[in-house]
């Protein structure tokens, strides 16, 4: 058993949901758009870890870091147990954000790794240089 990361998790979700997602105009098969149900199981067993492990981080983790109240007091959940009649839910518009904003982010992460080992790379070269002149 692995443990997925954050951006694993979402991304899964969001690649085994999407058409699920766009399908409820056609469908009307849930009680809500932007909640779409997912399946902790099927989502762990694509990830090679534990369904709880899966719900764990979804329920516990990540709605408390991306969740948040509206000036009017409502909620916005990211994983919610019930929307309307379907049960563990997703809110996969903000999925989608947050997924975004995690790629967003180690993509400017590998871009200044990238920029540090290649003044590494030129420091050593230069110190090579200097030493054999």
């Amino acid at each position: 058993m692995k443990l997925p990361s954050d951006i694993q998790l979402l991304n899964c979700i969001f690649n085994k949901y999407k058409d699920t997602f766009l399908r409820f105009e056609i469908e009307k098969s849930r009680s809500s758009k932007i909640y779409v149900p997912i399946d902790c199981k099927a989502v762990a067993d694509d990830l090679n870890t534990d369904p709880d492990i899966v719900f764990g981080r979804l329920y516990y983790h990540l709605e408390h870091k991306y969740g948040y109240e509206q000036s009017d007091g409502s909620k916005v959940h990211l994983f919610t147990l019930k929307a309307g009649n379907d049960v563990k839910c997703v809110n996969f518009p903000l999925l989608s954000s947050v997924l975004a904003g995690l790629q967003e982010d180690r993509q400017r992460h590998f871009v200044a790794q990238g920029i540090a080992l290649g003044a590494l790379i030129v420091s050593v070269i230069s110190l090579l240089i200097a030493s054999k002149a």
